[in-house]
């Protein structure tokens, strides 16, 4: 493999994760990858009826009511994120 092709398959992923924010990109923390699926996951759900309709009958819920707790769910799918440090990153 020569120094171009490697310049542009860098070049094309990162064209690819500006585009598709699921795609990630070196600064994506664990958390925020796991929101990401998450999210992915509910949107999905509600986005195909037959899915949707498949969990509110395991759920022994309505349709209405299980989209309505999928969105519900899409806000903190995680959980409220880790506690970050402040010198995180920071180089003196």
């Amino acid at each position: 493999m020569q120094a171009s092709d490697r310049f542009n398959i860098n070049s094309q992923l990162e064209h690819l994760q500006a585009k598709y924010v699921g795609t990630g990109h070196a600064d994506l923390t664990r958390f925020e990858w796991a929101v990401n699926i998450q999210r992915d996951s509910y949107a999905s759900y509600i986005g195909h009826y037959p899915m949707l309709a498949y969990f509110a009958i395991a759920e022994n819920e309505s349709i209405g009511r299980e989209r309505y707790n999928f969105m519900q769910k899409m806000l903190l799918p995680c959980g409220l994120p880790p506690e970050r440090d402040e010198d995180c990153g920071a180089s003196a």
